[in-house]
């Protein structure tokens, strides 16, 4: 149980924060002196951080099936000869910057989630891939020599050796992936996604520091919460298979 104390208690901070801000005004008066909106009430924050978890939890998804695909494909014998073009399409997301992203995606797919979520997609694909093809190539060929001499398909020996001995591995690429694009996500504010970069982009816009700092602590409790959960089943996922 130690194991999930950490995120737990990060958890814990983050859910107790975002219901609390509200009635932070007076530590926000410290920071904005003689301002009469302190805190950030164009929407709640529960509903900011929800969709920003959404947001985040859905290209993580979209591009961990994409990665860890193309990573299977790259490791096998018939797609070995396609390695370097998977490699220099998943670095395209990470060369072009978002904000490049969205400014070309809002023409096609207009304002709101749906070209944040494309540009976090694209942004978090190639740590997935270099890891899941570190994991898979990164496997000693005399275990996987023992696993078909027991009579095992190559669907088995992917699924019940290959995966597993380099879940670990891809699991660490998942937590880069999912990390950055918590910080990445607020930008989707700017085309109009409702995510926790909302009182930032507003703090900006009109001078207000509070908010800034408001969007900003929520951000970084998220990434934190995020990444000791990870920790925590990368621990987990150790112990079950002995790597």
């Amino acid at each position: 149980m130690r194991v999930w104390l950490a995120p737990v208690v990060w958890i814990a901070s983050l859910c107790a924060l975002a219901a609390w801000l509200p009635t932070m005004t007076p530590l926000f008066s410290w920071v904005q002196p003689g301002t009469d909106n302190l805190i950030y009430n164009r929407d709640s924050f529960y509903v900011l951080l929800q969709s920003h978890i959404w947001l985040v939890l859905a290209s993580a998804t979209i591009g961990t099936l994409v990665a860890v695909s193309a990573g299977i494909f790259a490791t096998r014998p018939a797609g070995r000869d396609f390695l370097p073009l998977v490699s220099q399409i998943a670095s395209i997301g990470q060369t072009v910057p978002p904000v490049a992203v969205l400014a070309l995606a809002v023409p096609v797919m207009g304002f709101g989630e749906k070209p944040t979520l494309f540009a976090l997609v694209l942004y978090g694909l190639l740590p997935i891939l270099r890891n899941t093809l570190a994991g898979l190539n990164g496997i000693n060929p005399a275990v996987l020599e023992s696993a078909k001499g027991m009579g095992m398909s190559s669907a088995q020996v992917l699924l019940k050796v290959e995966l597993p001995l380099a879940g670990r591995v891809i699991l660490a690429g998942i937590r880069t992936s999912v990390t950055i694009n918590i910080a990445t996500a607020a930008i989707g504010s700017t085309i109009g996604a409702r995510t926790l970069g909302d009182p930032v982009i507003a703090g900006l816009v009109n001078g207000n520091t509070a908010y800034v700092l408001q969007g900003a602590i929520l951000i970084g409790l998220l990434a934190l919460a995020t990444d000791s959960l990870f920790e925590a089943i990368e621990r987990i996922w150790a112990r079950a298979f002995a790597v």
